[in-house]
């Protein structure tokens, strides 16, 4: 089995990614989602930690040229610092804004102008926290090396985002396969797996559908 079906399968095994076609879940933005994922979750499962920090390495040895890593904050953190250590590379996190405090720093850590940082996250979705923290990163006088997560819905809004910053987008597994998994191991239905593919063509018309079903 590939790395990106092994992942998967953990993530569902250990209730990283919960899956509810018939009673979505609401985002932050206020859109329902048929699917919720939680990659923090991961870090209590030592034997599942090791596999993901093992596969973020071999992700990470098709990165050109890494002289540091970079989390994001919050979640991107704990896997950033881990592979860091496995690494043997400097390691910084970056915050979605600055400290209104003490240092008012965004960057912790020591920033080295010139390096290049690959930027780990959890978890893609619109890749707005990612590519705000390259920002935040590229403002400092770091280079990016490139981006990887842990997941991605594979939204194409967020891989033209990517490609538009010039910042090669590295996933350990992807929507697609999480859900082909999900089916082979009976997690869910052939026509929940439908659903879950409608959502992801077009999540917003999707939850004003659920929220509005007779229009």
């Amino acid at each position: 089995m590939d790395t990106s079906r092994q992942i998967a399968r953990s993530l569902l095994e250990v209730g990283a990614v919960k899956l509810q076609p018939s009673d979505p879940f609401t985002w932050a933005s206020g859109l329902r989602s048929p699917i919720y994922c939680d990659n923090r979750v991961l870090l209590s499962f030592p034997a599942i930690r090791d596999q993901v920090v093992e596969a973020l390495v071999a992700a990470a040895g098709a990165v050109e040229t890494i002289q540091g890593i970079a989390g994001v904050a919050t979640a991107g953190i704990p896997h950033g610092a881990l592979l860091a250590d496995r690494l043997d590379l400097p390691f910084i996190y970056i915050r979605s804004s600055a400290k209104e405090h003490g240092r008012r720093n965004q960057i912790e850590g020591r920033l080295e102008p010139g390096l290049r940082y690959l930027v780990v996250e959890d978890l893609i979705s619109t890749g707005g926290s990612s590519l705000k923290a390259i920002d935040a990163l590229r403002a400092a006088g770091g280079e990016a090396a490139g981006a990887l997560a842990i997941f991605t819905y594979q939204f194409p809004s967020a891989e033209r985002a990517f490609h538009n910053a010039e910042v090669p987008l590295h996933t350990l597994s992807d929507y697609a396969t999480l859900v082909e998994e999900a089916t082979a191991l009976r997690r869910i239905t052939d026509s929940e797996a439908a659903t879950l593919a409608d959502w992801r063509t077009d999540p917003r018309a999707w939850s004003e559908a659920y929220e509005h079903p007779e229009r």
